[in-house]
């Protein structure tokens, strides 16, 4: 069995579970996870028995991706129509599915009520089948990682940190350069690693920018006695790495180092919380109660952490509007910050595996505080 064929009989069990006959996959990434196509038109019917008129699975894109589907979905049987969704539904309705479970936060108001409208018509005034929402069933079995989707984040990883390194050691980070410049190189060298992408827009943030914690490179140059804050990652296989380090151009004055010193101490109590079975909340809590204490709460404003994986952002969330506890498996950043407006600010940022033991770091970067 395929690893995509567990993952479909692992969701099986959850939507037999939910008294379904069959589930509508229409996420792109969740269907990639479902059945290794990565092309941009494709949805997965499964359900929860099977004959030899109906499989339990079908898979169903357009004829640009037949030869792509044929190779990357060898297991599945193939329908192809370009009304991709609809055509699965009516095959759920032939196949005599009562209830089908349906992503309700991947599908618009109007693709909902086009979904009813195509089960009515393809019951041809039979019993039309109930539509269930599976809310985010699938994103809860990806938030597990199996060892492949972490080796695949290790090579993301291990391409961010040589890249940042190379950029280092060549000088490309100095006085004198734009935020702009800087960036695109940064995102250059990556590809040039063998990233597919960059993870997402790099942020480059000198100076008073640092202390915007999204802040998009823009022309401002870099000068000596800047925080320099580098947030960035890389896309390999498809699994997104995410890490930020704060540098200083030049001597670090005592302000910024006492700042350091602090997210520094804060990232370092997140990363000792991450255990199997941690709440959340208290995560985010063991990390920010030490910026709180040095009486820097109100320039922390964001959450802790969040999962990655085949996204950049996803469950789960490590923040104190989060929820849930913490899984071996788990593939999760740290990343606390304190932002002084007008000043500067500093965020520490890591991807780490949660374990049975101690979490596994995949960003290797040093986290001294260092001068370029």
């Amino acid at each position: 069995m395929s690893r995509e064929a567990a993952r479909r009989e692992a969701l099986r069990v959850t939507a037999t579970a939910l008294g379904l006959d069959a589930v509508l996959v229409t996420n792109r990434l969740n269907v990639r996870y479902l059945t290794g196509f990565t092309g941009s038109n494709g949805a997965l019917l499964l359900r929860t028995g099977s004959s030899a008129a109906h499989p339990a699975d079908l898979f169903g894109t357009d004829g640009r991706y037949t030869i792509q589907a044929g190779t990357q979905v060898p297991d599945v049987e193939l329908l192809v129509d370009r009304a991709t969704v609809p055509a699965l539904a009516a095959e759920a309705v032939r196949g005599g599915a009562g209830r089908i479970g349906y992503e309700s936060h991947d599908l618009t108001v109007d693709g909902l009520a086009a979904l009813e409208k195509v089960l009515v018509d393809a019951a041809a005034g039979g019993v039309v089948p109930e539509l269930r929402s599976v809310r985010r069933a699938v994103e809860a079995q990806r938030a597990i990682k199996d060892d492949d989707e972490i080796e695949s984040l290790r090579r993301a990883c291990a391409v961010a940190d040589q890249a940042l390194a190379e950029l280092a050691a060549e000088g490309a980070l100095r006085p004198g350069r734009t935020e702009l410049e800087v960036g695109r190189e940064l995102d250059a060298r990556m590809l040039a690693l063998g990233a597919e992408a960059p993870s997402f827009e790099t942020i480059v943030a000198a100076g008073a920018n640092s202390a915007i914690p999204h802040h998009r490179p823009d022309p401002t140059v870099l000068r000596e006695g800047d925080f320099l804050k580098l947030d960035f990652g890389a896309t390999v296989d498809g699994y997104h790495s995410d890490m930020t380090r704060t540098l200083v151009l030049g001597h670090a004055a005592d302000w910024q180092r006492e700042v350091y010193q602090l997210v520094a101490a804060s990232q370092a109590a997140g990363r000792a919380a991450l255990t199997v079975g941690a709440d959340v909340v208290a995560v985010d809590a063991a990390s920010r109660q030490v910026i709180v204490d040095a009486g820097h709460g109100d320039h922390f404003s964001h959450g802790l952490g969040h999962g990655v994986g085949l996204e950049i952002h996803e469950a789960p969330g490590i923040g104190p509007l989060g929820a849930g506890s913490l899984a071996s498996g788990m593939a999760v950043t740290v990343e606390p910050g304190v932002y002084l407006p007008g000043r500067g600010g500093v965020r520490i940022e890591d991807t780490l595996i949660v374990t049975d033991d101690a979490p596994e770091l995949l960003t290797l970067t040093s986290k001294e505080l260092l001068g370029l």
